[in-house]
């Protein structure tokens, strides 16, 4: 039986040299670090990775490189949306061929489609990808999975794995929870928002998808860790000093700008975003760096004294 999706998952950052191309040495590099600091998988080609704003054929590279760098050491969990269900089954098929674990389908963007037009959509996935598929639900950008769409997905379709929801909404999550589990064992809930990790973890999801795990993957670890210990005060603890970071590497420029000057205050420079800035905002990241390299360097003073629990699941 194949191993479920648990645990914390790094939606890492795209590195870009100065003309603009996938920096393909950086994210060997970065890989490595991750894997160093604890994560317990891969995410390329999320809204961290700025997916988007690459090409089909970048990212098929990203996920080459990610794949190589990382042989195995942990599992992946590669970004396929495309601009279309054809597209994105070639996709799917591309990257299971290159042994990612799963995939990662965003609804239809752009477009918004009926609760039927989006079951419809992941139907003619699950029937023609050659691969295990994750459901991502972020309704700030597309059209969202309504709870009994997910429902129905999962009874019918073993191709579909589990669910990553980046709302941010507990009370969906747990109706979510709830009503999957009534009619599919072992099917996987992951959080894509920082803010609610230990809380959706002490509600039932598995594990996440967070930006910040691309930043303190001690701290990310860490709450999952001691939610799955049973040391929900300890979660929590991390969960009101991690909250402050996140809200600053989200609110900082154009995302995914304030994530990488979070990773460059752990040492590392992934280069410019895809994303175009303006000298102004660019002169406004500059200021605020330092501030971002004293949060990091707090969080992780203060999350340093490991809880004896967490140490027994090491």
């Amino acid at each position: 039986m194949t191993q479920p999706i648990t645990g914390i998952l790094t939606p890492n950052v795209t590195p870009v040299t100065a003309k603009g191309e996938v920096d393909e040495q950086k994210l060997r590099e970065y890989v490595d670090w991750l894997i160093e600091h604890g994560v317990d998988g891969l995410y390329p080609n999320g809204s961290t990775g700025e997916f988007v704003r690459f090409t089909a054929a970048e990212r098929r590279q990203i996920i080459e490189i990610v794949v190589d760098q990382t042989s195995g050491r942990v599992p992946i969990l590669a970004g396929a949306a495309e601009a279309n269900a054809k597209e994105t089954v070639d996709a799917c098929n591309a990257y299971a061929a290159m042994g990612v674990r799963a995939v990662a389908i965003v609804a239809p963007f752009y477009y918004r489609l009926s609760t039927e037009g989006v079951y419809a959509y992941f139907q003619y996935i699950a029937e023609h990808a050659e691969i295990d598929i994750t459901l991502y639900n972020i309704p700030m950008f597309a059209s969202p999975i309504e709870v009994e769409t997910v429902i129905r997905l999962a009874s019918e379709y073993p191709r579909i794995v589990g669910m990553k929801d980046s709302s941010g909404d507990l009370p969906n999550m747990i109706r979510m929870i709830s009503g999957v589990r009534e009619v599919r064992e072992g099917f996987t809930f992951l959080t894509g928002w920082d803010a609610a990790l230990a809380p959706m973890l002490i509600a039932g999801a598995d594990g996440g998808t967070n930006a910040s795990s691309g930043v303190v993957p001690e701290v990310t670890r860490a709450i999952h860790r001691s939610v799955q210990a049973g040391d929900v005060r300890r979660a929590m603890e991390l969960q009101y000093k991690l909250v402050p970071l996140f809200d600053k590497l989200v609110g900082l420029g154009e995302f995914p700008e304030g994530v990488r000057a979070g990773v460059r205050a752990r040492g590392l420079d992934l280069g410019p975003g895809r994303v175009p800035l303006t000298t102004s905002q660019k002169a406004l990241i500059s200021q605020m760096q330092p501030e971002i390299d004293q949060m990091v360097e707090k969080l992780l003073s203060e999350s340093e004294t490991v809880s004896e629990s967490e140490k027994e699941l090491r």
